[in-house]
Parts: structure tokens; sequence; C-alpha cells
């Protein structure tokens, strides 16, 4: 019978448990602008540099509200890619109204996914002045 007051007890221990696993498993999730931050971080740590040309700068609507695109080509061992890399947040380090379809610039990719590549980050930026 003495057991049976520890109840509560146990019944609390289990569900502030359960608390702390739930945050812990969702509550730290990232959101897409961190990740994107992240991956543009390491392309720009990691990254091998190569020349490219800038083949178009858009403004789409995403979710509601309008994004910034630099589209780019490049190669990298023979292989031709076509990429995209949406701007919108480092709208304070390139002005797609100044960039030039047809403009040279650097392109960073990852060595173990050429597809991965990145034209601007914010400690870096392949766009060439002319």
């Amino acid at each position: 019978m003495n057991s049976l007051r520890y109840l509560p007890y146990a019944a609390a221990g289990v569900a502030a448990l359960g608390v702390g696993l739930g945050y812990w498993l969702y509550g730290r999730r990232k959101t897409p602008q961190q990740l994107e931050q992240e991956r543009r971080a390491r392309i720009n740590a990691t990254g091998r540099i190569t020349d490219g040309t800038v083949i178009d700068a858009q403004e789409l609507p995403h979710d509601g509200k309008p994004a910034q695109y630099l589209i780019y080509q490049y190669d990298v061992g023979g292989v031709a890619y076509e990429a995209s890399q949406d701007v919108t947040y480092l709208r304070q380090w390139v002005d797609l109204h100044s960039c030039r379809i047809g403009l040279p610039a650097s392109v960073k990719y990852d060595p173990a996914n050429p597809g991965n590549s990145i034209v601007i980050c914010e400690e870096w930026s392949g766009l060439r002045k002319r």
C-alpha cells in the first residue's frame, strides 16, 4: 500500500520526460533558411572554384512572396551544369537589377556532388564586375 503513494510522482516524472524528449526531437528543428545558410557556408568552406556564366536573374513568386533567383551554368570535369540559387536573403550582397546576362562568374561547388553549388554567400561572391 505504501508504494501506491509514489505513483503520482512517477507519472509526473514520465510526463516531464516525455515533454523534454518531444522538445529535444521537434523543438530544435531548423528553418529552411537556416539549412540553406549552412549549405552555403559548407560549400564556401570546402568547395572548389570553377568558371561559370550568369544566364538569367529572375524574381518569381514563392509561397506568396517574391523570391529572387540567380540562374547560372558551369562545367566540372567535362560535364555541363545549369543551376539556380535563391538569393532572396542575400539582397545586401547582390543587386539582381545590375546582374547582366552573360556575366562571367566564379562558382563554388561541392567536389563530392558538383551539382551542389553557389555563386554568392555571406562571406564570398563569385559575381564579377565588368
